[in-house]
């Protein structure tokens, strides 16, 4: 029976298994289509998970787990408009913390920017979430450095001031923003900038990385993969 539901899995992981022992394949745990089989033969499964995880890697992983389901405002991404108007007409969002991350950052960092500006500033939190030199979720970027004063990446996380959204309608334009910039909008406003500051102020580090664009009152920079010796 054993040997019967491997050549089975096999066939349906479209791999050639002639010479494949008993036992050498079996699926993942929580796609078991074995778990209705006794105690005794679930055991004797489950040590060989982890070989069919090797040899069929995603490929099996993809044929019996059900395709996720598009987010709602997956479809609207692609069509968006850099402007306050059009973003009054979107409907009103929310999300877990990944979202909430995003659109508290927005308000603190850029809540009196343009539309556009607060698309560009959320482009480079996402920029960095991709980046391998930054953590790789949106919170774990948004608060990389907290709890240093004045040494964090977002300064409104470490400059000690408790944090207060006194403008709800502010918050909710940006919630949006947030929404689509995590469901999948385009990231072409700022060049893959990972980095911007205000024209107020000449940080060091602009010196060295090349600047990408300047949109409302922030310069966006790139961070580059070898910084030049001055």
């Amino acid at each position: 029976m054993v040997r019967k539901l491997t050549l089975a899995l096999c066939a349906v992981a479209g791999m050639f298994c002639a010479n494949v022992a008993v036992g050498d394949v079996t699926i993942s745990q929580s796609n078991d289509p074995t778990a209705g089989l006794d105690t005794h033969l679930t055991k004797l499964l489950g040590a060989e998970k982890a070989a069919l995880r090797a040899v069929s890697g995603r490929r099996l992983e993809r044929l019996i787990t059900p395709a996720r389901k598009a987010p709602a405002s997956a479809g609207k991404v692609a069509n968006i408009r850099y402007d306050r108007d059009w973003l009054s007409t979107q409907p009103a969002v929310q999300g877990g913390a990944q979202w909430q991350c995003l659109a508290e950052a927005l308000y603190f960092e850029a809540r009196g920017e343009s539309v556009k500006g607060q698309f560009a500033v959320a482009e480079v939190i996402l920029n960095r979430v991709s980046s391998a030199s930054y953590p790789d979720t949106v919170c774990g970027v948004v608060h990389q450095g907290t709890g240093r004063k004045y040494q964090c990446q977002f300064t409104y996380t470490c400059d000690g001031m408790k944090e207060v959204i006194a403008e709800p309608t502010a918050f909710k334009r940006v919630g949006k923003i947030a929404r689509m910039m995590i469901d999948g909008a385009p990231r072409n406003l700022t060049g893959g900038a990972t980095h911007y500051h205000t024209k107020a102020v000449r940080p060091r580090w602009a010196r060295s990385f090349p600047r990408t664009a300047t949109i409302g009152v922030h310069h966006f920079y790139r961070q580059p993969t070898r910084l030049s010796k001055r």
